[in-house]
């Protein structure tokens, strides 16, 4: 696990819904590729379901970390795409089931038109912060 500093609400700002405004931390950076609801088959899993497109995105992007050498707590930054903001409830009660509520990473969410496969709903990238070796 890497040291990171979380600082959840800067002075000056507003309470983040779910975020810290800011985190750092110093070692490797690990760079994951926007994961989407596709198994290791290629299929997509959960079409029209927000929260299992969500699990396993989520399931996704662990085993990318793991392959890294990092764990959701070196996460420092997500970045979510959806196709429809209303998923994004479905999409936190997961992301709170792998990360520690008190220690959450910076994030954006954006809106957008599409995804890669029209019956994808989420899409999620992350950066990592790991030890040097």
């Amino acid at each position: 696990m890497s040291s990171l500093t979380h600082i959840a609400t800067p002075d000056g700002l507003a309470p983040g819904n779910g975020f810290s405004h800011v985190v750092w931390g110093e070692g490797r950076f690990v760079a994951i590729s926007g994961q989407v609801a596709v198994d290791a088959e290629g299929q997509v899993v959960g079409e029209g379901d927000p929260a299992a497109q969500a699990r396993q995105v989520f399931a996704n992007l662990q085993r990318c970390l793991e392959e890294a050498g990092a764990a959701f707590t070196d996460v420092v930054k997500f970045t979510f795409f959806v196709t429809d903001l209303s998923v994004m409830p479905a999409l936190r009660e997961v992301r709170d089931t792998y990360l520690d509520p008190e220690r959450l990473p910076a994030c954006s969410a954006v809106q957008v038109a599409g995804l890669v496969r029209p019956e994808l709903l989420i899409e999620i990238e992350a950066f990592a912060v790991i030890p040097a070796p």
